[in-house]
């Protein structure tokens, strides 16, 4: 499978950090490299950044018309409007079914092109008034990390862009070189969209020496079990009422949910990489029946076990 070609938006005034979080994902070196990345610059003149110092790139909007995947990291200003030869560029690649991916203020970007019309999206919650005044034809969530509408994808803010650009890696090539892309980062390979943007302790901590930590790492390795809220905190020694509040701050969702997006995950790798039938996964992974698990799936991802083994697999 060649490289897939991913352009990033760079612009005068961008942040840093939100240029290098599409940079750290889509660029991780691997044996074999999984994809071309340019960093494109949106207008001509020196690139400033907000910390003091330029970027300089050969690349302009012309790689964008090559491009499998754009990525328009942020924006510098949601109330200015976005230079007329990117929006025009980013509506040609939408036309031609490519991935377009607006991380934080970015969103506002693609809604200025147009193709959010009609679609869900989100975006920093601290800018959630201003883009439903400015996009009132946009069905903004402002609650979640991030929102895959097909060849559209948008984040929250900050550290939620790594997330969403995980997730994209995810729908190219699987769990398992995601779960290598994020170790190597040390970040956690998957949080569901859904999730809540502001949670206290964003990224749950992998130390060991906790209850609820040791709690849920176990958990994580016996999915064949049945859990439950009373039944982890118990474990945890800890009452429902206080692991409760402590799992919230720690994960930002419930344990109902955490328990599916673990369960999801495990299936999924379990479908990339064994051939184990969907009954023995079904079990493997906690969902008990086949018949769950693709009830699940059909919510989750919009298609069946089988049917996703055999698109992943090209079969």
């Amino acid at each position: 499978m060649p490289p897939v070609n991913v352009a990033v938006v760079a612009f005068d005034r961008i942040r840093p950090f939100h240029l290098s979080v599409p940079c750290a994902v889509f660029g991780e070196s691997a044996a074999e490299p999984l994809f071309q990345l340019r960093v494109c610059a949106a207008e001509p003149g020196e690139l400033r950044t907000t910390n003091g110092f330029s970027i300089a790139t050969r690349y302009g909007l012309r790689e964008l018309a090559n491009a499998d995947v754009i990525v328009v990291p942020s924006w510098r200003d949601p109330r200015e409007a976005a230079p007329e030869p990117l929006l025009a560029a980013l509506r040609r690649a939408h036309k031609r079914s490519a991935t377009l991916v607006g991380l934080c203020l970015g969103a506002f970007v693609l809604a200025e092109a147009g193709v959010l019309d009609g679609k869900l999206a989100t975006t920093h919650w601290r800018w959630t008034e201003l883009f439903k005044q400015r996009f009132p034809d946009v069905r903004l969530d402002p609650n979640v990390l991030y929102v895959d509408q097909g060849n559209v994808v948008t984040s929250a803010g900050t550290a939620a862009g790594i997330d969403c650009c995980l997730h994209v890696v995810r729908r190219q090539y699987g769990a398992e070189i995601t779960n290598r892309i994020a170790r190597t980062l040390v970040v956690p390979p998957h949080r569901q969209g859904s999730q809540a943007q502001y949670i206290e302790q964003p990224v749950l901590t992998q130390a060991t020496d906790t209850p609820l930590t040791k709690t849920l790492n176990w958990a994580a390795r016996h999915l064949d079990q049945t859990h439950t809220l009373d039944s982890l905190a118990a474990r945890a020694l800890m009452s429902r009422r206080s692991f409760t509040r402590h799992f919230r701050q720690h994960t930002g969702t419930t344990v109902g949910r955490w328990l599916l997006s673990q369960r999801l995950s495990l299936a999924l790798r379990m479908l990339e990489t064994t051939d184990q039938p969907i009954e023995r996964i079904a079990e493997h992974a906690g969902f008990g029946t086949a018949l769950s698990m693709r009830q699940h799936f059909g919510v989750a991802f919009n298609t069946t076990p089988s049917m996703y083994r055999r698109e992943f697999r090209g079969q």
